[in-house]
């Protein structure tokens, strides 16, 4: 199986810690419990910079990841808390192993 990677790098703008993060963590929760094509979704934080954060996403497959942005958890992210941010960049992958 070569499932589809989202790996995405965001830097929360300072003040919006607690309002991004729980926005952040709601979308990554929707998507492992009601998503049947989303394999993986890792929040982790910068061990020396807590604003500095990653999800490391795994689909099934490219539609699955399609299906996600379809999502009403996905489209609330995307309208509350990706305007809390200072950065943000996408990549990505096809996983090859395990």
């Amino acid at each position: 199986m070569n499932a589809y990677v989202l790996y995405v790098e965001v830097e929360i703008a300072p003040g919006n810690e607690a309002a991004c993060r729980e926005a952040m963590l709601k979308n990554a929760r929707a998507a492992r419990e009601t998503e049947p094509g989303c394999l993986q979704f890792d929040v982790i934080e910068d061990a020396d910079n807590p604003l500095r954060v990653r999800f490391y996403e795994v689909y099934k497959d490219e539609a699955a990841f399609m299906a996600h942005q379809q999502t009403a958890h996905f489209k609330e992210w995307v309208a509350t808390g990706v305007p809390l941010l200072k950065s943000r960049q996408r990549q990505t992958f096809r996983r090859i192993a395990p």
